[in-house]
């Protein structure tokens, strides 16, 4: 014989409920956030490259400044040394030449009273 037939049922309560949602963590800031940090620390970029722009064109002008106003210190230091290596030539002049008659020590050969600077230095 058989059992008496029995129907199976769910438990007192209910079943528990289908997870059926996915889980998925934060996965970050938004693209609208993004954005915004990629923009502000472009800008910033921007920012300081023009600062750098500045201070450094204000360099080379204050560069510039400073060249133009040594120029005169500079050839006038040109000028004593080019006077003190003619007068240190001239003295060589007659020391060698004292002996020969007639010979004037640092009179120019193109007989020319005009001042011609060196075109070149004997170091």
């Amino acid at each position: 014989m058989s059992a008496p037939y029995r129907q199976d049922m769910p438990p007192p309560g209910g079943f528990e409920a289908v997870k059926y949602k996915r889980n998925l963590p934060f996965r970050g800031p938004g693209a609208v956030v993004i954005l915004g940090g990629v923009a502000a620390i472009s800008a910033f970029g921007f920012y300081r490259y023009g600062q750098g722009a500045l201070e450094k064109r204000e360099l080379q002008r204050e560069k510039a400044w400073s060249r133009i106003h040594l120029v005169p210190l500079l050839m006038a230091e040109g000028d004593r040394d080019a006077y003190r290596r003619q007068q240190a030539a001239l003295a060589r002049e007659k020391e060698i030449m004292k002996d020969v008659e007639g010979w004037e020590a640092g009179k120019s050969i193109y007989n020319n009273p005009k001042y011609a600077s060196p075109q070149f230095v004997v170091l």
